[in-house]
């Protein structure tokens, strides 16, 4: 064949990779308001920089497929977001329901392979069936396409992977969003291990598929993603917002903006936050808010474990993560849910080189029986132990209360590298109110008991604990923003260049 005649067969063969499931599938998708994987790529992606890899790719193990399967049902290669690089996998539902095969793995393990040697974030934009049957089915079936990359659910953070969750996900959807970094979900979409119509069959229960995998499932019970979307687009641009605070891969810092005007109200909307009664609540998102640069914030899984917050933001221009105990809920006590959360937040600043800042205001830690059942006490241990491994800068700014072991757990003693705290303070083992009956007597009557407790409240303001260098800074709560500012400057990471040692990069992504 001349090469006219070779060219012109390449051009067929794009045009049919490019049709993927067919006009009929396609149109179908448009009617539901539903955006197809290469569009999704096209909202994600600045214009014209999307280069795939793995155009021809077809189903090679059932004869036949070949005709069937255009890009094998999964659109993988690399592009540009706010002008810069990354790699992406779109998964193609229209393409034999985007399920997994020979050929679509080897091009998500070549797009990982890249992006962990090359220094690029992944976005998965994410839905799927499963694996592909009958390819996978049988003694054949499994040797050949399962098992055959040791490092195919292997995370080491290299580089940040985002997933998107946009229809129904199972299988290769939903294991990389449970090892992705960011997961966001939207409504209407689903995730988990099988669909209902398969837990049917082999449970015989009658599950309504939104009840077992949908979004509020996730956002609100497991804590499995991070944000939630009404449409394909507003999920993109979320994937896009995420990354716009993280680096491109470890061993570079997070995107540094241009430092916004300064706030003079700043302590006024400080005050004005903070009630006058110690156990009234309020929102410390919002107190938050007040000491990120203006417009700055991100928070995460902010469905989930609500007595704590999370939140990515900026000071100075500088990304930071911000941890919270937020009183507005379960007056800050720290349940299991908030230390998952937690937790998961704090691998993910040391992962890519981002500053903390602790919030404290805190009772303690939820007691009680069904703290027990959801193992407590080792959720408060894996906490610890992460706080402890974190080499990125940390700074805590004790607000109202911190009592027994939260008062390590968010940074107290030496596990911030500075502790402040305003006027407002109180630090102790306990609880005031709850001291005076273990060490008063009862039966010595109510008078006694609030004489103690008077007593055992003065012992716990901040003058002591200052005296004694355990809180390095007492703060009026106008000065907040300007300490932080000063703290984050100093404790900057120079001798290595802003880069952590990444101590929590094998740390599960759930678990």
């Amino acid at each position: 064949m001349s090469l006219d005649d070779l060219s012109a067969e390449l051009n067929a063969r794009r045009d049919t990779a490019m049709s993927m499931g067919g006009k009929e599938k396609l149109a179908r998708r448009k009617e539901q308001g539903l955006l197809n994987a290469r569009e999704r790529i096209e909202v994600l992606l600045d214009s014209g920089s999307f280069t795939e890899a793995g155009l021809l790719g077809v189903s090679s193990v059932v004869p036949g497929d070949e005709l069937k399967t255009p890009a094998d049902g999964k659109i993988s290669g690399y592009g540009k977001v706010d002008g810069r690089r990354v790699a992406v996998v779109s998964n193609d539902l229209t393409v034999k329901g985007a399920s997994s095969s020979m050929t679509n793995m080897k091009k998500i393990g070549h797009i990982k392979r890249t992006a962990a040697s090359r220094g690029l974030p992944i976005v998965f934009l994410g839905e799927s069936s499963g694996a592909r049957m009958p390819d996978n089915m049988g003694a054949k079936g499994m040797g050949t396409l399962l098992g055959n990359d040791p490092t195919q659910y292997q995370r080491l953070r290299e580089t940040p992977w985002i997933s998107a969750l946009l229809g129904p996900s199972f299988g290769s959807s939903a294991l990389y969003a449970c090892m992705s970094d960011f997961v966001v979900m939207r409504k209407g979409a689903t995730m988990a291990v099988a669909s209902a119509r398969l837990v049917e069959l082999a449970t015989g229960q009658k599950i309504d598929q939104e009840d077992m995998g949908g979004w509020e499932m996730h956002a609100k019970t497991t804590g499995l993603i991070d944000a939630v979307a009404e449409t394909d687009e507003e999920a993109i641009q979320i994937c896009k917002k995420i990354l716009s605070y993280l680096p491109s891969h470890q061993n570079e810092t997070p995107p540094r903006t241009e430092t916004p005007a300064s706030d003079s109200c700043i302590g006024d909307t400080i005050r004005a936050l903070l009630p006058d009664s110690r156990t009234r609540g309020y929102d410390m998102r919002r107190m938050a808010r007040a000491v990120l640069d203006p417009g700055s914030d991100m928070e995460l899984k902010p469905m989930f474990g609500k007595s704590a917050t999370t939140m990515l933001g900026r000071i100075n221009g500088r990304v930071v993560g911000v941890v919270g105990n937020n009183p507005m809920f379960k007056g800050g006590t720290l349940d299991v849910p908030s230390c998952e959360k937690i937790t998961s937040f704090l691998v993910l600043c040391d992962s890519y080189n981002i500053p903390l800042v602790f919030l404290v205001d805190t009772p303690g830690f939820m007691i009680g029986i069904e703290a027990e059942r959801q193992k407590a006490p080792g959720k408060i241990i894996n906490f610890m132990n992460a706080l402890q491994l974190l080499t990125v800068p940390k700074v805590s700014l004790i607000m109202r209360k911190t009592y027994g072991q939260a008062y390590l757990n968010m940074g107290g003693g030496r596990n911030s590298d500075e502790v402040a705290a305003w006027p407002t303070a109180e630090v102790s083992f306990m609880d005031p109110a709850f001291s005076a009956h273990i060490v008063g007597d009862p039966a010595a009557g109510q008078e006694e008991l609030d004489k103690v407790k008077a007593e055992v409240q003065r012992d716990s303001a901040v003058w002591d604990i200052a005296g004694n260098f355990s809180v390095q800074y007492v703060l009026h709560p106008e000065e907040t923003r300007a300490w932080l500012e000063e703290m984050l400057d100093i404790h900057e990471m120079r001798l290595t260049g802003g880069i952590g040692q990444h101590r929590l990069a094998t740390w599960p992504t759930s678990y």
